[in-house]
């Protein structure tokens, strides 16, 4: 049983090459990782180059792919790529927890066949402490793509994958529909994740941002509306 990571991106020379070598150096077993392939939504900098090097370095497989922009068709086209058993989808400053790769073969032995882990800011501040908090409890209310996401593949192509029409939200949305059918399990350790962009735009004003988001989503906006508010209140999604 082994694993292909999948790590959407756009423009992330500054932090795509720390990232796979810790995927590589923290992994239980690097056998236990068939793949890691990065997929490109169209970047400018230097992020290929990067990982072409590290491709020619490293024993473990390092793939660049690229794709059209947008997280959803990007994991999407990672996971038609992927030769794995199971898809490890991470964001590119995330960082999963020593031995991850054997926590998630463990679970998936047990009949857990998608799921994540639980997550921690980079920052100490005490929202973003208890937004981190949140996450180990068993609510899909409480999960993000922060947190990472793994789901075998055969249970991916059984519920169609990411949902396109979703340029943000991609990952709520997948998370809901495995929810529905009681295939969601969390695993008690910590991905450690980027604080950047409550840094950027700041943390009480994009947390107002994320909650609008949800509320326009319950509310019945459509995934075109709700990209629409992302990104003139947000930014880019990658």
């Amino acid at each position: 049983m082994k694993i292909s990571i999948i790590i959407p991106i756009l423009n992330e020379s500054e932090i795509i090459g720390k990232l796979i070598s810790i995927l590589i150096q923290s992994s239980f077993s690097r056998k236990n990782i068939q793949e890691i392939l990065i997929v490109d939504g169209g970047s400018t900098d230097r992020s290929k180059d990067i990982i072409d090097t590290l491709a020619s370095q490293e024993t473990t497989t390092i793939k660049f792919i690229p794709s059209q922009k947008g997280r959803a068709k990007q994991l999407n086209t990672g996971a038609r790529m992927a030769q794995g058993d199971i898809l490890y989808f991470l964001h590119a400053d995330s960082y999963p927890p020593e031995g991850y790769d054997n926590d998630i073969i463990q679970e998936v032995k047990k009949g857990n066949n998608a799921g994540c882990f639980r997550m921690k800011f980079d920052s100490n501040h005490w929202w973003l402490r208890f937004l981190g908090w949140l996450t180990q409890f068993h609510s899909k209310r409480c999960r993000g793509g922060d947190q990472s996401q793994f789901i075998t593949t055969s249970l991916f192509k059984q519920i169609d994958g990411y949902d396109e029409s979703f340029i943000v939200y991609e990952d709520n949305d997948l998370v809901e529909r495995l929810f529905a059918i009681q295939q969601f399990v969390i695993i008690p350790k910590n991905v450690i994740t980027s604080a950047r962009r409550y840094k950027e735009i700041g943390i009480w004003r994009l947390q107002y941002y994320f909650l609008n988001i949800h509320m326009r989503k319950w509310m019945g906006a459509s995934p075109e509306k709700l990209y629409r508010y992302y990104k003139k209140k947000v930014g880019s999604i990658n």
